[in-house]
């Protein structure tokens, strides 16, 4: 005869148990930071994110009572660095910084062999802060005041006028290719191996636009070497307030700023996530970040993990978007 063992007992047995994983991981977040955490940067030292992710990690871990040592992991557009965050420990000890490039650019350039999945790998915790994007001219070869005329240009030469981005299958030349798709336009992509050089290249007249973040391209701005024709943020910029959005121009589509977030590997008790998204809260409402901030030419954000999340796939689907339509490569 086979006998049925009761499921009361079952039942119980497995209630405990969870029961009592439940309580070890309420213990551990409770414990939580016990020791130095560790913050993988995707790109190399000096750059935007190295930046803000040090500027903000430093004021958190004030309030966190622990180190937070911020390493430098570049390589491959920055997937080399998020890989090794992805494969981590999900116990709040290594984190890493996100941005468009590795959570969006990337996944749709490389969906094949990217060594790691931006939605599925990750815990988003918040987002840090947003930096402007935004379009110039080289006022020589492109003499035009403003953007309608800037347009107009462009429209009547199909073909003829070249953009600069910082290389191909980065967020800049999606935002410009995204342009392109807008605006019915016309215009021959030129990559560079960073900001620097498209910056550079544009001013001296080798291309006659650029499609760059804000703070690589505002000093020339102000020194009139470069005219801005639009800027993808919420409202205008005081310092330069006569160029206006690019949603007030009627393409929302193009308004996308780039952010810098932070992330755990995914399976992160919440616990431990919104203990870091709260000490983000306080070091971001800090008058002194929030001052380093605007020097670097972003705003804070701060939001929920939930809404850090979303913004994520927005990006991400944007990003695929493009690459389809375009029919964009990575460079071997």
């Amino acid at each position: 005869m086979i006998k049925i063992r009761p499921l009361a007992p079952v039942l119980a047995l497995t209630s405990a148990a969870a029961l009592l994983s439940g309580i070890a991981t309420t213990a551990q977040a409770a414990d939580y930071p016990a020791h130095s955490i560790r913050v993988i940067v995707p790109f190399a030292a000096g750059g935007s994110t190295d930046i803000i992710a040090r500027l903000v990690t430093q004021r958190m871990a004030a309030e966190l009572g622990q180190a937070m040592v911020v390493e430098n992991r570049g390589g491959a557009g920055g997937a080399v660095g998020a890989a090794e965050a992805a494969r981590a420990a999900p116990d709040g000890y290594t984190l890493s910084i996100a941005t468009v490039s590795t959570m969006a650019v990337n996944p749709a350039c490389r969906p094949h062999d990217l060594p790691y999945d931006p939605i599925k790998d990750f815990q988003p915790i918040t987002n840090f802060a947003n930096t402007a994007n935004i379009v110039t001219v080289n006022p020589k070869r492109m003499p035009v005041s403003d953007f309608k005329e800037f347009l107009e240009l462009i429209k009547k030469n199909p073909g003829k006028y070249s953009y600069a981005s910082s290389g191909t299958c980065g967020v800049l030349h999606l935002m410009g290719e995204s342009f392109k798709m807008a605006t019915g336009t016309d215009i021959v992509h030129v990559p560079y191996k960073g900001s620097g050089p498209a910056v550079s290249d544009t001013v001296a007249g080798h291309v006659d636009m650029d499609f760059d973040n804000l703070p690589s391209s505002m000093p020339q701005v102000l020194a009139g070497n470069l005219r801005a024709m639009a800027i993808a943020w919420p409202q205008r910029i005081p310092a330069i307030k006569d160029v206006p959005t690019f949603k007030e121009l009627g393409y929302p589509v193009l308004n996308q700023p780039v952010w810098y977030g932070l992330l755990a590997p995914k399976g992160t008790p919440m616990a431990i996530v919104n203990k870091l998204r709260d000490a983000a809260v306080i070091a971001l409402k800090d008058p002194k970040v929030i001052k380093s901030l605007d020097e670097q030419g972003s705003a804070p954000s701060g939001n929920t993990p939930e809404q850090f999340a979303k913004e994520i796939q927005e990006q991400y689907d944007w990003a695929k978007d493009v690459v389809a339509k375009q029919h964009i490569k990575m460079e071997k």
